[in-house]
């Protein structure tokens, strides 16, 4: 559960978000808007890179501004990059394990909550493969893997889909589509690809010029007027 309540960052003259409130409880919520609209920004105060001006956000019942940023990774709050950060020396298993050194086990041993998060991804048998060999879908789905593994709470996905083939497409929206049933994590995905959103998220988050114009079923808030003007560029005829 994401609670955004009146938040507000502003760079100089510029509002990033502008007393954004928004209650997002769904297993997979889109986040989505024009360039600018401030996705980034919000995926930067959750990961703790920006502090909001004024306002505050929740993670389950948690106040984030109480959770270094050194300390949200143990908290349970993991985030995939368009721009995928695989270390290009390690293994796809060792790739997994350096994010399990900062985080909670829960007694459950390394190496198999390694093998596990591999396997959701179908990357187990590539688990001795250097990075540096993984093809760029292995390297986004390895990045997944990463952020599954451990105890997430909410994993923050920006732009995963992006350049990929169509049979790698359905692979990761059924790879979206099963986060929440595999580790018990809510997904918040940034994605300009409305189809990738519609298969997946069953609540949406529509941001421009730093305030939400649209919030609720995915299938509802794509419909609407004022995001269909902002986001997907189609003006309504008038009648």
């Amino acid at each position: 559960m994401i609670e955004i309540d009146d938040v507000t960052v502003q760079f100089g003259g510029v509002l990033g978000l502008n007393a954004l409130t928004a209650n997002l409880a769904e297993p997979v919520t889109g986040l989505v808007g024009p360039n600018g609209a401030g996705k980034t920004t919000l995926i930067n105060v959750l990961s703790g890179f920006v502090r909001p001006t004024k306002g505050r956000v929740r993670v389950d019942g948690r106040d984030l501004k109480d959770i270094p940023i050194r300390k949200r990774a143990a908290f349970g709050l993991r985030r995939t990059f368009q721009n995928e950060q695989i270390v290009e020396n390690l293994t796809a298993g060792d790739n997994v394990a350096a994010v399990l050194d900062n985080v909670p086990m829960d007694g459950q041993p390394q190496r198999l909550s390694i093998d596990k998060a591999l396997d959701f991804v179908g990357l187990l048998a590539r688990r001795n493969t250097p990075g540096h060999e993984l093809n760029a879908y292995q390297r986004r789905m390895l990045e997944i893997a990463r952020a599954t593994a451990g105890l997430p709470r909410l994993i923050m996905m920006d732009e995963p889909g992006a350049g990929l083939a169509q049979h790698e497409s359905e692979h990761l929206r059924d790879v979206i589509k099963a986060i929440h049933g595999h580790c018990g994590a809510q997904v918040l995905l940034v994605d300009h690809d409305v189809d990738l959103i519609s298969a997946t998220c069953t609540a949406t988050l529509v941001l421009d010029f730093g305030s939400a114009i649209a919030c609720g079923p995915t299938a509802e808030v794509l419909a609407n007027p004022r995001v269909r003007a902002a986001y997907l560029g189609v003006l309504e005829q008038a009648t």
